[in-house]
């Protein structure tokens, strides 16, 4: 039987224009592992059919859930509807589930929200103290966009690597991340990668890394 857990809103913080942090209560018990999601129902009327999948970006040592998630007001469906939400509004929670986890250090590719499943795994490593040499390699369409900048800059520092495809950005690459991107900041191939972001770009970064030689790939989907 599944279970479901019904749980208040704590705070609704932006981290960008268009991303909001959700904290959320946590059900007494309720445990997952970094890189892992649960599908989210907004618990009123004429949304109770709606279950989205969202990944934790919070940490099981701490006393609250925590999902960060791209609004997009345009579609009128459930982002735009949890972009409305404030403190004391209730969402549903139902089981946790597989997603992507982290299997060894090695490089994470990530477009736009699709570095979220990166969020609370980075943020165990760096409490555990075991960044190591990994890397994060994000495209997004202006640097704007960019999740968690400043928070992955202090974790990862030269690691955390940014190029922008819709502007020209002081400090940040320019362009789309593919065979000749990847030929220049990577060296070595034989190493885990990890893949997450929209289905082109998955289907594109799997076929770009086997044909540079990777074998490691973990992807989100």
């Amino acid at each position: 039987m599944e279970e479901k857990y019904i749980v208040k809103i704590l705070s609704v913080e932006p981290d960008t224009h268009d991303v909001k942090r959700f904290r959320v209560e946590k059900p007494k018990g309720y445990t997952f592992v970094p890189g892992q999601a649960t599908e989210v129902t907004i618990n009123k009327a004429g949304w109770l059919d709606k279950r989205n999948p969202f990944t934790f970006t919070s940490l099981n040592a701490w006393d609250f859930l925590e999902f960060t998630i791209k609004i997009y007001d345009e579609h009128q469906e459930v982002t735009h509807q949890l972009g409305l939400l404030k403190p004391g509004d209730e969402l549903v929670l139902h089981d946790v589930w597989g997603a992507i986890q982290y299997k060894g250090e090695g490089t994470f590719i990530a477009g736009g929200a699709g570095v979220t499943p990166f969020i609370a795994i980075f943020r165990q490593l760096y409490k555990d103290g075991e960044i190591g040499n990994n890397k994060l390699i994000c495209s997004n369409k202006t640097a704007a966009d960019i999740i968690l900048k400043d928070e992955f800059t202090e974790m990862l520092g030269e690691n955390f690597i940014n190029t922008v495809t819709d502007e020209n950005a002081p400090g940040y690459d320019h362009g789309r991340i593919d065979e000749a991107y990847l030929k220049d900041k990577i060296r070595d191939f034989d190493q885990d990668f990890y893949v997450c972001g929209p289905d082109q770009m998955i289907d594109s970064m799997q076929q770009v890394l086997k044909n540079l030689g990777a074998s490691a790939i973990t992807v989100e989907l």
